[in-house]
């Protein structure tokens, strides 16, 4: 069981310093949908989902790459880390250089609405250069140490981060407009520049928590030295870029509707209806934030663990308890949805709440996909990556410029969901042709199912009655332990 408690304890180290500091972020989402109307709240979620895009094209793959390299050229460690970071570094050079001199032209085919100026989105652009290139420096530093099984630090310095966010935000958003309204001390003071319901006061607070956490990890920054490998960073850079084609479909599913909302409906109501989907669809990072921790303590102990005689048995019992787990958050967000709601404060946004049982169960496919995929990066057979976030990103994509006019934010949710089901289900099948796993199909499924019968009466036939789906959620928490009652047994007895 020492297998088992290694990667419980990793999964469980990381998790916390994914979720703490992101359970602290999701703070700012009831403010900033209690500050900003739907229509001012739409700007804020359209820069970030471009951003998001942005992020996974900077950071190039390399952290998947950098923890693969690091343990098939072991001897080479600190070669690879060199590597690493400067090929980062490199294409935030050429990212610089590819939209300063733009940022006119940029911000023109952003903007959407008339709710602000030209000048002012041109503002924003240069405010979300610098925390991209910030970001992206902090990125493999993060990733060494994670490499180095220092979860302590590496928890510190996220949670150190959406603090520093967190703080300035309830300053800037919150206090000092309280301050003003009150005339406190500092009052006056304040009414001279302070701009009331102005969004670029949460891209300065993200700013100032990127340089923070670069600072932060100067240490790790310090250890990077100029010896380059060629041969090696030859290696490398075709090993990462499908595996950045395929981050890259994880963020067109999670932003590319928001952008194509914005771009493709009416003029009149693209800043509303995003804002609306983009309030509701903050309410599924709870499966979010499981399927992230999941990933940070997963990765490094899924590439360590690979040359193990039992690797293949381990990876799908990790699988059987994920999938488990998953259902359980599904069903458990769905029935008590009528209290979550409230995690988007203003109520001109719970029109949009029918998205969130997609978003959700797309989130369950996803969190699956994460574990199936994991076969490509260890046989090294990365373009199958590229082909499923391709076909993935294609179907987003393609349905969402087809359905978003008729159907508006409902079509995006459904549309996640297909574009997610679906690489899911190819990673399984090319998976299990190229590198078999021996996964409980049938029971994964049956628990999937279920959760879904679940789901579907107690949102559309129980109408979200609260009794009803947390009867139904310890049902199915009972069935489950029910049915793993060996196994869960002989784990404990050992």
């Amino acid at each position: 069981m020492s297998t088992a408690k290694k990667f419980a304890g990793q999964t469980a180290m990381y998790g916390l310093g994914t979720v703490i500091p992101r359970l602290l972020s999701s703070l700012l989402t009831p403010l900033y949908t209690s500050a900003y109307n739907p229509k001012i709240y739409s700007i804020f979620s359209t820069m970030f989902s471009y951003a998001a895009v942005l992020q996974v094209l900077l950071a190039f793959g390399m952290e998947t790459t950098f923890f693969r390299y690091l343990n098939k050229i072991s001897e080479k460690k600190q070669e690879v880390y060199n590597n690493s970071f400067w090929a980062v570094f490199m294409i935030t050079v050429l990212f610089l250089l590819l939209t300063i001199p733009f940022t006119h032209t940029i911000a023109s085919f952003i903007k959407i609405g008339d709710t602000t100026s030209q000048k002012e989105f041109e503002l924003y652009i240069y405010y979300f250069i610098a925390i991209l290139v910030l970001d992206a420096w902090c990125a493999i530093p993060f990733a060494k140490l994670r490499a180095d099984g220092r979860p302590i630090k590496y928890s510190i310095i996220k949670t150190i981060n959406i603090v520093v966010t967190v703080s300035l935000n309830l300053i800037l958003i919150l206090l000092i407009p309280y301050i003003i309204k009150n005339n406190f001390t500092g009052a006056a003071w304040f009414k001279t520049w302070y701009i009331d319901s102005w969004v670029g006061y949460a891209f300065i607070a993200n700013i100032a928590a990127s340089f923070i956490t670069l600072l932060l990890l100067s240490s790790e920054l310090l250890k990077i030295q100029m010896r380059f490998d060629a041969a090696i960073f030859k290696s490398m850079l075709k090993y990462s870029w499908p595996v950045m084609i395929a981050g890259l479909s994880y963020v067109v599913n999670e932003n590319f509707d928001k952008i194509l909302l914005g771009k493709l409906l009416p003029a009149n109501i693209s800043e509303r209806e995003l804002g609306i989907y983009a309030g509701c669809a903050r309410i599924s990072v709870f499966l979010s934030l499981f399927n992230q921790a999941f990933r940070m303590g997963a990765e490094p102990f899924f590439f360590s663990h690979a040359k193990n005689k039992n690797s293949g048995h381990t990876y799908a019992r990790i699988m059987d308890y994920f999938v488990i787990t998953m259902c359980l958050m599904f069903v458990g967000v769905v029935a008590n949805i009528n209290i979550f709601k409230y995690y988007v404060h203003d109520k001109a946004y719970w029109v949009g709440l029918p998205v969130v049982p997609p978003l959700l169960l797309g989130y369950v496919s996803l969190g699956v996909y994460t574990n199936l995929s994991i076969w490509y990066k260890l046989s090294d057979q990365t373009k199958y990556g590229l082909y499923i976030s391709g076909i993935g990103a294609i179907l987003t994509i393609v349905l969402n410029v087809i359905f978003i006019r008729k159907y508006s934010y409902m079509a995006s949710a459904w549309i996640s969901l297909i574009a997610y089901a679906s690489m899911m289900v190819m990673s399984y099948i090319w998976g299990q042709k190229n590198y078999p796993i021996p996964y409980n199909l049938k029971k994964n499924l049956a628990y999937i199912v279920i959760s879904v019968v679940l789901v579907y009466l107690s949102f559309s036939v129980f109408k979200r009655n609260i009794f009803i789906g947390n009867a139904f959620l310890i049902l199915f928490g009972l069935g489950a332990l029910y049915n793993e009652r060996k196994e869960l047994k002989a784990i404990f007895s050992r």
